[in-house]
Formats: C-alpha cells, structure tokens, sequence
C-alpha cells in the first residue's frame, strides 16, 4: 500500500473511533439526581432526618413566629426551614454538603417557599449565630457542648430547640416527647432559652440582692434572706422568705414586676 493508500486508511480508523466515542455518549445512561442516604456522612455528623412531627413539635415549642428569624444548623434537606417558612418566619439552613444545600433549595421551591428561604453551604462553628430569634438543631452531644458556650453568650431570649440531644449540666426549660402515632425515633424535643446574666451583687429598696446563677438557675440572699428562682430569657424571678419578686434585666438594671435593682458588681 502506499502513502496516500495509508493515509486514508488512518483517516478512516480516526473518524471510526470518533464516531464509536459519540455513540456512546449519546448512549450513556443520565446522571441521577442526588438522593440522600440516612447515615450518610458528613463533616461533623451523619445525616438522619428528624421526623416531619418532631419538626412540628420543636416550632411549636419555641412559639415560632412571622416575626422570628429561624437558623436551623445541618439542615439536611431543609424540612426545618421549609416548615418555619410555611409559618411565616425568615429561616435559613447552615449545611457544610453542597449537594444538600442544592436539594433543600429544590425541596424549598417544591413547597412554594423558595423565595422565602435561604440555605448556606458553610461550616456551623465559622457562622454567625447572633442575628436569629430560634436556632434548631439535631447534632450530637459532643457538638452540643462545643456550641455551648456560643449559645450562652447569644441575646437573652433567644430560644434554642435541639432533638433529642442535651446540653449536658445545662438542664433544658422544656421538654416533649412526640407519641407512636407521629413518631417512632429520635422523637424527643428540649428548648433552652438563653438566660442574662445576673451574677454578682445588685442593689434593691429591699437590700442588697446577691446573686450565683448557674445557667438559668438562682440562688443567694436578699438582705439576710436566702433566695430560690430562675430566669427565662431577660425575665428574672425569684422567692425570699415568702415574697416573690420578679422584673426584667436590661443590662445593669432590673426593672417591672416589682423588682427594681442596679447591678453593684
């Protein structure tokens, strides 16, 4: 054979080849659409949905709002904002997986609520959690602990909602328990509502007021007299002797009910 009979025949063998490589793409079977998988991993935890009634459960007990901002962190597929969303709250999603944060956003416009959402590919311990008024969560209890000291530190009242993990020695304000009928795992609710801090010494008509807190718990003297309460967000209450007090913290002050006191130190 000669050159220009080898030539041809290489031409021939190229655009055989070429042709094999566009049949079979043309063949080739679609890329699936992502699909979660309950234990999947993913940086800090697997994911395992919490059961739509647990969600309802959890809003409900931190009296969620229109006027509340909701963060639910490892939102997963997104049912925690979706649902906040539904009840009329700004809501947001922190997922470290691209691939669910693109799937919540589907779920999100599925529900009618895309426009009212936001989902955030990011890491939980580098986002700001000062801005939300309820922040959702179902991560493990080491991870609780690790977050702890942030919640603590957020704007009393500040209401935080976990399935069915603690918060170890800071005992939660509330908790719930959904029944066989709407749930049959991880069907335990508790809410935390970040208590100020009131530490120290305080001023009153009555004496000095002095005050040890341990979370929302109280305890110390008015005057001579030893004192048993609590807070609840910025709303302080406490007995001494066989009166009851009670006020509002805002800062160094305590004002309404009929408590009125400056913090000393």
């Amino acid at each position: 054979m000669n050159a220009r009979g080898i030539a041809k025949r290489s031409f021939d063998v190229l655009c055989f080849i070429a042709l094999t490589v566009a049949l079979h793409a043309q063949t080739q079977t679609p890329a699936k659409p992502f699909q979660p998988e309950v234990g999947q991993p993913g940086k800090d935890v697997v994911w395992v949905p919490s059961p739509q009634a647990l969600v309802d459960k959890m809003l409900d007990m931190a009296k969620v709002t229109p006027q509340d901002f909701v963060m639910d962190l490892g939102s997963g597929d997104g049912r925690t904002v979706i649902t906040a969303a539904k009840r009329g709250a700004r809501a947001t999603g922190i997922e470290y997986n691209p691939d669910m944060v693109a799937l919540s956003k589907s779920n999100a416009a599925k529900e009618g609520v895309g426009s009212k959402v936001t989902f955030v590919q990011a890491d939980l311990f580098q986002t700001d959690l000062s801005q939300p008024t309820v922040i959702t969560m179902f991560l493990l209890p080491s991870i609780n602990m690790k977050l702890r000291p942030t919640l603590l530190n957020l704007k009393p009242g500040t209401r935080i909602v976990s399935n069915s993990f603690d918060m170890e020695d800071w005992s939660p304000d509330e908790s719930a328990t959904v029944g066989p009928n709407g749930c049959t795992s991880w069907c335990n609710a508790m809410l935390w509502i970040v208590p100020a801090k009131v530490q120290g010494r305080w001023k009153t008509p009555q004496g000095d007021l002095n005050i040890t807190q341990t979370f929302q718990i109280l305890s110390g003297t008015l005057g001579s007299t030893p004192i048993t309460g609590r807070m609840l967000g910025d709303q302080i209450k406490f007995t001494a002797g066989a009166a009851e007090y009670t006020g509002r913290v805002n800062g160094n002050s305590i004002q309404g009910g009929n408590l009125s006191a400056t913090r000393v130190n």
